[in-house]
């Protein structure tokens, strides 16, 4: 992705008061956003000859809004309200809701573009914005570039009478449970099952336990109290320890963890055993593969497993890498027609059933996989051997520039030459928070601490050299 000013790899994301996620700013972008889409409207004009236009093009812009459970949702919510409104777009409110709900919701209601104020999986003190198309995906760079450039404009409102109106959705957990539900086939059943249900405190605490309910689960929820500030704090799918626990305890049968904004997915054996996204994306495969439908390869990132990559390439089928971001994930599925790809941190891609990642419709994907193969999960994925992974988060600012210096270089090429033939690494900057991410794989799970170790002693060495 070419740079921007504010757009990052997962939309705006920062700092509670710190700009750019401040009131003042989410207000100049709401107004950035709807005036763009505005004359992205007006000047969208099918071509001669392509038929009959029923579109219609004297409705407003419109746009719905959907947030996850922090306490400065509702602040950031009004501050696009108005902007959105001053710009001449109506707004359709839809209150907590998983960003994949968002998505869906943008689609069926026929709305331009969809935003989400969400952090995902950081705590409450950090909060964001994300944008998608009115095909429930995410904006491409084109598009985002120009509502960054729009920012630049003297904020204007249009007159009284062109002004846009807000309303709420109230019936929206219902339509996004209902969609999720739809995602399997009218026979499948979750009688007889345990689950429990890890909501991070999130934007899943409404809709999840409805969805599983109602196929018939018998549902054990965890995280599932939101306050404002508790969000992902020792739960979620950042922190499954706690479902592990809770899935032992009660007996479970499984255990399923969402983040913030339920757009990622952990699941967790019922002898606490907990999964990635690597696990979900070889299971589902393997079962597609039988069943002659999978086209196209699976896409993971520069982050999946490289014992993921050698499974499938036994089942003979193709694995393609795309860089750390699902929508780069969704770029390379679309690009080479692929149905299946995810990220391991538990961003999974279903192209078959939606446009982006959903952590439910995943979830629900693997366990319809699990329900048709006749298996329990431990057996599905016992194919797949992992090689030891470490990742290393160091805290750093000017991450960009620490990992350009020398010492980095060196340190990198050290490392490279040590594993060669033998492992991977991968060092990059976190494109949602400040941090260089260092991942080392190997069988040699000493070794990969220690190397981890040592790349990352450099990595802080050139930050405070470069501070």
């Amino acid at each position: 992705m070419s740079e921007r000013k504010y757009f990052g790899t997962d939309g705006i994301r920062g700092q509670v008061g710190s700009y750019p996620i401040s009131a003042d700013f989410i207000l100049r972008l709401g107004r950035a956003a709807g005036a763009v889409l505005a004359r992205r409207r007006a000047a969208d004009k099918r071509p001669s000859g392509a038929g009959p236009d029923r579109r219609d093009h004297s409705r407003k812009v419109m746009v719905v809004i959907g947030k996850d459970t922090r306490v400065s949702g509702y602040m950031f919510e009004s501050a696009l309200e108005a902007g959105l409104v001053a710009s001449g777009a109506d707004v359709r409110l839809l209150g907590p809701m998983p960003t994949p709900g968002v998505a869906y919701l943008t689609r069926s209601l026929r709305a331009d573009a969809g935003i989400v104020i969400s952090a995902s999986h950081n705590p409450h003190q950090d909060n964001g914005i994300k944008f998608f198309s009115g095909q429930g995906e995410k904006l491409d760079d084109e598009l985002e570039a120009e509502i960054e450039a729009e920012l630049e404009a003297d904020f204007a409102t249009v007159p009284s009478e062109a002004l846009g109106k807000a309303k709420r959705v109230d019936d929206a957990v219902t339509r996004y449970a209902e969609f999720c539900k739809s995602t399997v086939s009218d026979d499948f059943s979750l009688a007889g099952m345990h689950i429990v249900l890890d909501c991070a405190h999130g934007a899943t605490y409404q809709v999840a336990p409805m969805v599983f309910t109602d196929l018939g689960a018998t549902v054990t929820t965890i995280g599932a109290e939101p306050d404002g500030l508790n969000i992902n704090r020792g739960v979620g799918s950042t922190s499954p320890e706690a479902l592990a626990r809770a899935v032992v305890e009660k007996g479970a049968d499984l255990g399923i963890a969402f983040d913030g904004d339920g757009d990622r997915v952990r699941v967790v054996d019922k002898d606490g055993t907990v999964t990635d996204g690597d696990d979900m994306l070889y299971v589902i495969a393997r079962h597609w593969k039988k069943k002659a439908s999978l086209p196209g390869p699976v896409v993971g990132t520069l982050m999946s497993n490289y014992g993921l990559q050698r499974a499938l390439k036994q089942m003979e089928i193709p694995f393609i890498r795309a860089n750390v971001g699902d929508r780069y994930v969704l770029q390379q599925l679309k690009e080479h027609g692929g149905v299946l790809g995810g990220e391991t941190s538990g961003h999974v891609l279903c192209l078959d059933r939606f446009t982006t990642g959903d952590g439910i419709v995943a979830a629900l994907a693997l366990l319809e996989t699990l329900a048709e193969a006749g298996e329990t999960f431990a057996d599905a994925r016992a194919g797949l051997v992992k090689l030891p992974q470490t990742m290393v988060n160091v805290r750093v600012e000017g991450a960009k520039a620490a990992l350009g210096s020398d010492t980095v270089r060196q340190a990198l090429a050290e490392v490279e030459s040590a594993l060669e033939g033998r492992g991977r690494v991968v060092l990059r900057a976190s494109g949602t928070e400040p941090l260089v991410r260092v991942t080392i794989e190997a069988a040699d799970a000493a070794e990969v601490e220690r190397l981890a170790g040592q790349l990352a002693n450099a990595v802080k060495s050139a930050a405070q050299a470069v501070a």
